[in-house]
């Protein structure tokens, strides 16, 4: 049915002043579209009060995590028990539930559109079930009570047996459920107009055959011995939803409820049948089901029954020894999106499904839609590693081929994760975890290939995730700290400064080198913070330095690291300037250091910021030289004042004899560098030996473990 107008103000609407409130109004609605299909005894304002609390059961189980739909079948019953039982009352409540549970009940972004679907039809299958079964206990128990009295009275006095008789006729010709009445034999002796009426045929064909004639192929296996133990006098009753076949070849569904009716001195006489024709709502419960387990778009299941029948393989109770599953992820759709629209790409994704599901057809092999681009299957008890690894080329094989849309040629790549192994205990969430993590290393790999899921990838690929999940927090609660590591001038052995090096004191990882996670903060923008912290920390600490007057006559200089993207950042020379000033630091006492690949690489424009910072007298060192370009030509056009030498070149001085390439390498970089005007400064030196070596070979400074590891920076060292 249609629900009613709320385009303009009416009895329930929401009135001027009034609070507006989700579930008032989706109960004033439910109300308006229900109340005249009842037989309540309530005022509209009452039944309406009724319906707000049924409302909110339903706004919490939709929120529910986990989600359970057994709520709604409370609203159900508690729907007949306000005598909501007119013949069009269902089809009115889940009307008003289709259209308006959602808008009014749930929550803006609580939960994903096809979720909050999904959830909603569950919901409705629920209150259904509810219904059906609370009208069917109402009128068995009445229909029982009356048939026993009925029966009861047959061996009543003779003057009572005719008004007996009258009161049974009545009850059971018009009765709305089909009532037939048989012996112990099976034979059915007695059947009402609308027994006759759902089977589609006349009273004497239904009449002609025992009850033991009436099997179907989808019986349920309990159904058989129940019936046999009620025939035994073994039990009184049963309940149970049981097929038949019609005289046209169609299938009813009934609940199906039968009885034992005993004589007075308890002896077994007749069994009495009674059935709800639930065909209808049986099949609008397999479309609700459908349609909550399967993706609209590809009509393919959806990440709902992919979980359900990942959790059936993994569950304690199955029978599964092994799975294997491949998690597929379309290379570059989001351009395809960007770039032509979500039509095109919803066109693309059909004809993906369509190939993709002719490689997927095996008995225990299921393929679902669980994301936009995102695809699974799943094989039970693949027979070895290699069945699920060729499922994936298959895949790979017919995505290659180009995919026509309305004459546009578009390529399809997929980057593939297997998971194969024995059921564990892996959840379900871990299995298609581990799933992800593989297919995304396939994809950095160059995509359009499979990888097999490892242990060790694994990890990393956790820790890497979880660390840059927790980058932020970290920022924000001063998990990060700095240590600083002296530079030493060789000819005389002292100290003319100290780089910042930052740390990370992470509470579950300990101590993290900068290796662990600025190339994680690099990836993810967050370097540019937590740079500017950096430089705000160590102009700070290089400013107190100078005010205790550690380092002499000659200021200390602090040396901070620059990120290729804090080099590219608009406001590098506005924010150095801010925080030389704030703290009163001569511009002289800070030195930028850039890696010599970043430096290298960038243009005229990019340098711009350097060669202005320069300018005003930071200093700027070449990091890391020779394990770049190494483009001697170019140093010419750098605005740096020193070069760092990397700890390659002077690793082969530590021996004696020293290694005459690497003596001759370092002798001609140092030559270049003053020639050029730079100043040289070696890292990793860790020999006295090498020391030595480098300041023959005229190093102007060195930094590494010989002179002082990184430390605090109250305990820097002065002199060595």
């Amino acid at each position: 049915m249609t629900p009613p107008d709320a385009g303009h103000p009416r009895e329930g609407q929401d009135q001027p002043g009034e609070p507006p409130d989700g579930p008032a109004r989706f109960a004033r609605i439910w109300s308006r579209a229900v109340y005249p299909a009842t037989a309540t005894s309530m005022t509209r304002p009452e039944f309406e009060a009724h319906l707000l609390g049924l409302t909110r059961t339903l706004a919490e189980a939709l929120h529910a995590r986990p989600f359970d739909p057994s709520p709604g079948r409370g609203v159900g019953e508690a729907l007949v028990a306000a005598h909501c039982t007119a013949p069009d009352s269902l089809p009115r409540i889940l009307g008003v539930l289709d259209a308006y549970l959602l808008l009014y009940c749930l929550d803006a972004q609580a939960l994903p559109a096809e979720e909050a679907r999904a959830r909603c039809a569950r919901l409705q299958h629920a209150i259904a079930a509810g219904f059906s079964q609370a009208l069917q206990n109402r009128t068995r128990t009445e229909q029982e009570a009356l048939s026993r009295a009925a029966l009861q009275a047959q061996t009543d006095i003779a003057t009572a047996l005719h008004e007996s008789e009258t009161r049974f006729r009545a009850v059971f010709n018009d009765a709305a459920l089909g009532i037939g009445l048989a012996d112990m034999d099976g034979n059915i002796l007695e059947t009402n107009r609308t027994l006759s009426t759902m089977f589609g045929g006349s009273e004497h064909h239904i009449r002609s055959r025992n009850v033991t004639d009436w099997t179907h192929p989808e019986d349920f296996p309990e159904t058989w011995r129940l019936q046999g133990e009620l025939m035994r006098g073994e039990r009184d009753h049963y309940s149970i939803e049981k097929p038949y076949n019609r005289s046209d070849g169609t299938v009813l569904w009934t609940n199906l409820t039968v009885s034992l009716l005993r004589d007075a001195d308890g002896e077994p006489q007749y069994m009495l049948a009674m059935m709800e024709d639930i065909t209808e709502r049986r099949l609008l419960n397999l479309r609700l089901r459908y349609q909550a387990t399967h993706d609209a778009l590809t009509d393919l299941p959806n990440r709902a029954l992919f979980f359900e029948r990942l959790e059936q393989a993994l569950g304690p109770g199955s029978e599964c020894a092994r799975i294997g599953l491949c998690y597929l992820d379309l290379d570059g759709f989001k351009a395809v999106n960007d770039s032509l629209g979500h039509a095109v790409g919803d066109q693309l994704l059909i004809a993906v499904a369509e190939r993709l599901h002719s490689c997927v057809s095996g008995p225990r092999q299921l393929l679902a839609r669980i994301g936009g681009d995102e695809f699974v299957a799943l094989i039970t008890d693949p027979p070895s590693r290699a069945t699920v690894t060729e499922l994936a080329e298959r895949a790979l094989d017919v995505l290659s081929e180009p995919v026509d849309l309305g004459g546009r040629e578009l390529m399809v790549r997929a980057s593939i994760g297997i998971v194969e192994g024995p059921v564990g205990d892996l959840t379900a969430s871990e299995v298609l975890r581990s799933a992800d993590i593989t297919m995304y290393r396939a994809k950095s790999e160059g995509g359009n290939r499979y990888a097999v899921a490892d242990p060790d990838s694994e990890a990393r690929a956790i820790s890497r995730h979880h660390l840059t999940h927790h980058l932020p927090s970290a920022l924000r609660g001063c998990e990060f700290f700095i240590e600083y590591q002296p530079l030493i001038r060789m000819e005389d052995g002292s100290i003319e400064g100290a780089e910042a090096l930052v740390r990370w004191s992470h509470p579950r990882h300990g101590v993290l080198g900068p290796d662990r996670f600025i190339p994680l903060a690099e990836h993810t923008g967050l370097i540019v913070p937590l740079g500017r912290w950096v430089l705000r920390e160590a102009v700070r600490q290089a400013c107190e330095w100078q005010v205790r007057g550690i380092g002499g006559a000659r200021p200390l200089r602090v040396n901070v690291n620059l990120s290729p993207r804090q080099l590219h950042h608009p406001d590098l020379v506005d924010e150095t300037v801010a925080v030389l000033e704030e703290f009163g630091l001569p511009a002289g006492s800070l030195c930028l250091e850039v890696t010599e690949s970043a430096m290298v690489r960038a243009d005229d424009h990019e340098l711009k910021p350097l060669r202005q910072l320069a300018e005003l007298g930071v200093g700027i060192a070449l990091d890391d030289f020779g394990t770049g370009y190494s483009n001697l030509a170019s140093l010419r056009r750098l605005p740096a004042s020193t070069l760092k030498l990397d700890r390659s070149f002077t690793e082969g001085l530590q021996h004696h004899p020293p290694d005459p390439v690497d003596l001759r390498i370092v002798e001609g970089i140092v030559s270049l560098s003053h020639t050029l005007g730079l100043s040289v400064t070696v890292e990793g030196v860790e020999t006295g030996l090498q020391a030595e070596r480098l300041k023959e070979l005229g190093c102007d400074s060195a930094q590494g473990w010989f002179y002082a590891r990184p430390g605090p920076p109250e305990k820097l060292p002065m002199a060595v």
